[in-house]
């Protein structure tokens, strides 16, 4: 699902009728509903920023739309397919699965922020906490959950088997890595990606005049301090997130 997820994005931002670069992007896998349930499904945050093979950085024309929903939802429903093939489990999948419309949502968040505090909880959160089981008994379980449409809290009993069932299909393998990092975001394009940023940094700057006699009046200003006077240098700064040192045992 991560492999055919990152990629059917990153093919449809290559495409110049949308952005013709490639993005960067963080996801989270998140397996259940809110009745514990198994819905496995993968939560990207993108910027609405791409990068050219020839390194120019561009963005949307609209703030609100960053690719097509249906193309990507056909695009990713058959980048799965082709990949469960080589497993002999694909013969037991209905054909109608890769038949009937997938869901694809895409929608604007703003800087990330809220969508990161919605997410972080989900990378060592458990499936169900404590304080929301009601009841328990040797037969049933019941617990409330919050159900998606109507915002309410409800209750949902179910017996005691189904419900260790339903909690431990939550329960990941192993070493299995729940939060990935594509595009831009990989750990090999931090170059690439320490690029961009400084492009969007002089993006970001006082535009120059267009008249030319305008122009060397202001650059001659904006090169010297406003306080002091004292000619100015620009400078690029990138935080660095280096590991300290091991703690020594006392």
């Amino acid at each position: 699902m991560f492999r055919a997820s990152a990629a059917a994005l990153q093919q449809l931002a290559a495409d110049p009728r949308f952005l013709g670069g490639q993005l960067g992007m963080l996801g989270v896998l998140h397996t259940w509903t809110r009745d514990l349930r198994y819905h496995p499904h993968i939560h990207y945050l993108v910027p609405a920023v791409a990068l050219t093979p020839d390194e120019r950085v561009v963005q949307p024309p609209n703030a609100d739309f960053l690719l097509p929903v249906r193309p990507l939802a056909i695009l990713y429903r058959a980048k799965l397919h082709a990949s469960f093939r080589q497993y002999r489990f694909a013969a037991t999948i209905p054909a109608a699965t890769w038949q009937q419309p997938w869901v694809v949502d895409c929608r604007p968040v703003g800087t990330g922020e809220t969508a990161l505090k919605y997410l972080a909880p989900y990378v060592f959160r458990v499936a169900l906490s404590n304080n929301r089981i009601l009841a328990a008994d040797d037969t049933h379980v019941m617990f409330r959950y919050r159900h998606s449409a109507s915002g309410a809290y409800r209750t949902c009993a179910l017996p005691t088997l189904v419900f260790i069932q339903r909690f431990l299909a939550h329960i990941l393998p192993a070493g299995f890595v729940k939060v990935r990092y594509y595009g831009l975001f990989s750990p090999g394009r931090r170059a690439m990606l320490a690029h961009m940023r400084a492009q969007l940094a002089v993006g970001q700057d006082e535009i120059p005049p267009k008249d030319p006699t305008v122009f060397s009046s202001w650059a001659h200003d904006l090169a010297r301090c406003p306080q002091c006077g004292t000619q100015m240098q620009r400078q690029i700064l990138v935080a660095w997130h280096g590991r300290a040192p091991p703690m020594l045992k006392a």
